[in-house]
């Protein structure tokens, strides 16, 4: 009888951590390339620079005529939610695909044109070659960047992907169509209250 007694303790004091832990549960635990890459006002940007930080990253290029588009909207949304629960501690983190079109200054005007909230808060990164941003989407982020050799266009994935204060991605989610806004909020938000 003692013994059940114990088990059920400890049952019960696990069902409370669970619950006081804000309620955040990972889907994965993908670790992220060491990186240092340019962002849109010329500054460098490293793994290690955000380490600490949550973070939403995406892989979207300047001169995309599909999916990059709406995922820019979708974000920018995104932030609008975030700020409107008053969650400030985050980044937004947007790798190009094109490295060779998407200077620093054409990610800047990319970004003004989508009407964000606060543009503080994102980093537009480029300064690399093709086949690293390549690697770092597959290896990293578990999502393909293929460059189109017969357009300008480069194929890529559209999901967005949530990044823990250690630098892994714990989740994904839809980012061109059904984005589960008030999912990735709530989910930054318990991200951001767990240590």
């Amino acid at each position: 009888m003692k013994k059940k007694a114990i088990i059920f303790g400890v049952f019960m004091m696990a069902l409370v951590l669970s619950a006081c832990s804000g309620g955040f549960k990972a889907d994965h635990h993908y670790s992220i390339a060491p990186f240092e890459f340019t962002n849109q006002n010329n500054e460098k940007v490293s793994l290690d620079d955000l380490k600490g930080e949550i973070w939403l990253a995406q892989f979207v290029f300047t001169t995309c005529t599909t999916v990059c588009p709406p995922m820019m909207s979708n974000m920018a949304e995104i932030q609008e939610k975030l700020e409107a629960k008053g969650i400030e501690d985050y980044k937004i983190v947007s790798f190009s695909v094109d490295p060779d079109v998407d200077t620093p200054e054409k990610l800047g005007t990319y970004l003004e044109g989508f009407d964000v909230p606060d543009s503080s808060k994102w980093e537009m990164l480029t300064g690399y070659k093709m086949e690293d941003i390549s690697d770092l989407a597959v290896k990293s982020f578990k999502m393909p960047v293929i460059d189109d050799p017969n357009s300008d266009q480069v194929i890529h994935g559209s999901r967005f992907g949530l990044v823990d204060k250690e630098g892994k991605v714990v989740k994904s989610y839809p980012g061109n169509v059904d984005v589960p806004y008030d999912t990735i909020v709530k989910d930054m938000k318990a991200l951001n209250k767990k240590d």
